[in-house]
């Protein structure tokens, strides 16, 4: 099944989603000038490595679009109910439009979601039937990103050899060490919050799925 384009009008949305992109780019630019390619040039990691980095970023990145721009599973006006099925449809108390049981209305984007989870603003869209796996994927991504890039930044101060500052003039050098606690910060943020996120879907996707088997048995 081919996924629908969906773009949600939501200012406070944009911010969010446009924050974590500032985040993402603040690690995609800084990291690999600071840690990755000085030690890189000085024999220190191999070249695979900043290629593997730059691999999960451009997957994180993909992810992030496609979670936020896929419909999620939003209903139309006119649903085509099966006659089988009815029973299995119920009246929205909001829009005032059918829709199968387990959906639900979001406030944010006017309309119901079917299986919707909630409505995630870091990604401007709700989470929902159509989209829910690439959500899966947007936190599974960012984890790998995130854990990577504190690695890196772990290993630069406590395990790999001093670097040689080829350009102490440059503003990434002078004020390393406040760019690389600002990255460390945002980055331990991150994975606390989509670890925890991540562990709750999982968990909601299992429980949810051995509800269905019991009711179906």
């Amino acid at each position: 099944m081919g996924l629908r384009i969906h773009f949600v009008v939501d200012p406070h949305g944009w911010c969010c989603m446009g924050l974590i992109v500032f985040v993402w780019l603040y690690n995609i630019v800084l990291i690999p000038k600071i840690v990755l390619f000085p030690h890189y040039e000085e024999g220190h990691i191999p070249g695979i490595l900043i290629i593997i980095f730059y691999g999960i970023a451009i997957f994180c990145l993909v992810a992030l679009v496609r979670a936020s721009f896929t419909d999620p599973g939003r209903l139309p006006e006119n649903p085509k109910i099966p006659h089988g099925e009815r029973e299995f449809w119920e009246l929205c108390n909001k829009c005032n439009l059918m829709r199968p049981k387990r959906s639900h209305h979001c406030s944010r984007c006017g309309h119901c979601v079917r299986r919707m989870d909630h409505h995630c603003p870091w990604i401007n869209n709700c989470v929902g039937e159509d989209n829910h796996w690439l959500f899966l994927q947007l936190c599974f991504y960012t984890e790998l990103l995130t854990s990577y890039a504190l690695m890196f930044s772990f290993c630069h101060y406590y395990y790999f050899l001093p670097v040689k500052k080829h350009n102490l003039d440059l503003f990434v050098f002078r004020h390393e060490l406040a760019i690389m606690r600002l990255a460390a910060f945002m980055g331990i943020t991150m994975l606390v919050g989509i670890t925890g996120l991540f562990y709750t879907q999982l968990i909601g996707i299992i429980t949810s799925d051995r509800c269905c088997n019991m009711a179906n048995a």
